[in-house]
């Protein structure tokens, strides 16, 4: 055995042991008690199996559940076009009308990246500021005993979901882009990441360069990892994972030597552990927003206004209160949240 492999084994098996406490409940309704908010079982890659937009090169495979290939094409723009959205309303319409009528919310969330949307082993909760974010959407909309259910939903079938009406929103670290927005409708930007690379503190890589040529890449499929990836791979094997944390557990696994995500999702992985720390600098812009349905666009005005109430107040907002709550500790210095762009 070589030094230190007893030490990643350990690290990856307490890991694992996180992911299954995050994990959905395997039959049936978790309920949450404080906010009537509920989480269903992760959509599976069965059922809601969406077609990639754009051609898919294969390489080849790896063993297990990881896959290596090249991402499909989407077309490119500009980060100004596509962080705009369209302007915000108080007033109802078919989408908000269709939510009401159902009485709960339905959110298509992350539950294992920790500080953003996770289930905290301690209470059964989920936690994070993207859930905050999603709750505050559904006190606007249902009234303040709004019952949200959160539905788990992979990376890759984020967009499936929103068009297939499986959720209703979708609040999951999701960047804005172009060839996204020809599939779904986002909101005005609630956050503003960057890719970056993470690896062991001891590794050579040194940023997304040549050092990381003939080393395996780890990234979640339908990511913008993956995209950014498959423009320019500066010499790496990259593997495709179903989520962002399976990149982590390959990491310490020595499966990869590195993995490619937002900076802010890169940093909550470091804060679980500390062997690991982000790589030179973001090398693009990330901004988050909440997708929907491309045929809601009441919805998206609707969401938008409530954007424009959280991220009123100043240094009270609820955006930099649950800014300081779940973020601060591993992004400091960022003071507040990014402004509003709108297209009509």
């Amino acid at each position: 055995m070589r030094p230190g492999d007893e030490g990643r084994r350990r690290r990856a098996r307490a890991l694992v042991n996180l992911r299954a406490a995050l994990a959905p409940v395997a039959a049936g309704v978790g309920v949450m008690a404080v906010a009537a908010a509920v989480l269903v079982p992760a959509l599976g890659s069965k059922g809601l199996e969406g077609a990639p937009a754009g051609p898919e090169r294969a390489v080849h495979r790896a063993a297990g559940p990881g896959r290596w290939h090249a991402a499909p094409a989407g077309a490119g723009c500009t980060a100004q076009t596509a962080a705009q959205s369209l302007r915000p309303s108080p007033d109802g319409g078919p989408a908000v009308a269709r939510i009401q009528k159902k009485g709960q919310l339905v959110v298509g969330v992350d539950q294992n990246t920790y500080r953003w949307g996770y289930r905290d082993p301690g209470t059964g909760k989920l936690e994070g500021f993207d859930i905050d974010l999603a709750r505050a959407i559904a006190k606007d909309i249902l009234g303040p005993d709004a019952k949200v259910v959160f539905q788990a939903v992979p990376t890759n079938q984020r967009i499936p979901a929103l068009q297939k009406r499986a959720v209703d929103m979708v609040v999951r670290t999701m960047t804005i882009n172009c060839a996204r927005k020809e599939q779904v409708a986002f909101s005005t930007a609630y956050f503003q990441g960057g890719q970056q690379v993470l690896a062991p503190k001891r590794s050579a890589v040194a940023a997304f360069d040549d050092s990381l040529r003939g080393k395996r890449v780890c990234t979640a499929a339908g990511s913008t990892g993956e995209s950014e990836l498959m423009k320019q791979r500066h010499g790496a094997k990259v593997l495709i994972v179903a989520n962002q944390l399976d990149c982590l557990v390959r990491l310490q696994l020595g499966q990869a030597d590195a993995v490619v995500t937002d900076n802010a999702l890169a940093a909550a992985q470091a804060a679980q552990d500390p062997t690991v720390e982000l790589k030179g600098r973001p090398f693009t812009d990330e901004p988050y927003g909440v997708a929907m349905n491309k045929d809601d666009s009441d919805l998206v005005r609707r969401v938008n206004k409530v954007l424009d109430d959280y991220r009123g107040g100043g240094a009270d907002s609820p955006w930099m209160r649950s800014y300081r709550t779940w973020l601060r500790a591993d992004l400091p210095g960022i003071p507040g949240p990014p402004s509003p762009e709108y297209s009509d």
